[in-house]
């Protein structure tokens, strides 16, 4: 039987990696940061490490898990050369957002040239995410 609370939402899903058993603690903060939603959690056989977690992130999946470097040949986080962006309808809201839930500021809230106001957050983990939304007035 299918859970259907583990399927993805779209073609393309992020499975993050958290290091330090943290990813219970990474739930939290993204519910706070992003107003995720848990879908599942499923915990590892050792009791303390999540095997798997799916939540919903401004309605896209996002599925992360407990970094097991004993299955994967070594540390597999923080990584290195990923952002997730999130399209949002206001990025100085969710960018305040972040950094009152503990997120560090990597870009400040701009009009960048390209018509979004566009901001950076890295998360306490070490996951960049970038922050954008049309300028209003723009299309």
């Amino acid at each position: 039987m299918t859970n259907p609370d583990q399927s993805p939402t779209s073609g393309l899903t992020p499975h993050i990696a958290i290091a330090d058993k943290r990813a219970s603690e990474a739930i939290d903060f993204y519910a706070k940061a992003f107003g995720a939603t848990e879908r599942m959690r499923m915990p590892a056989q050792d009791g303390v490490r999540l095997m798997h977690a799916h939540l919903l992130v401004n309605g896209a999946s996002l599925m992360m898990h407990d970094d097991f470097p004993e299955y994967s040949g070594g540390p597999m986080a923080p990584p290195t050369g990923v952002t997730m962006h999130l399209h949002v309808d206001d990025t100085d809201t969710w960018y305040h957002r972040a950094i009152a839930a503990g997120a560090t500021s990597q870009l400040e809230p701009h009009d960048a040239f390209w018509g979004d106001r566009y901001a950076q957050v890295k998360d306490p983990f070490g996951h960049l995410w970038s922050i954008g939304a049309p300028i209003k007035g723009e299309k």
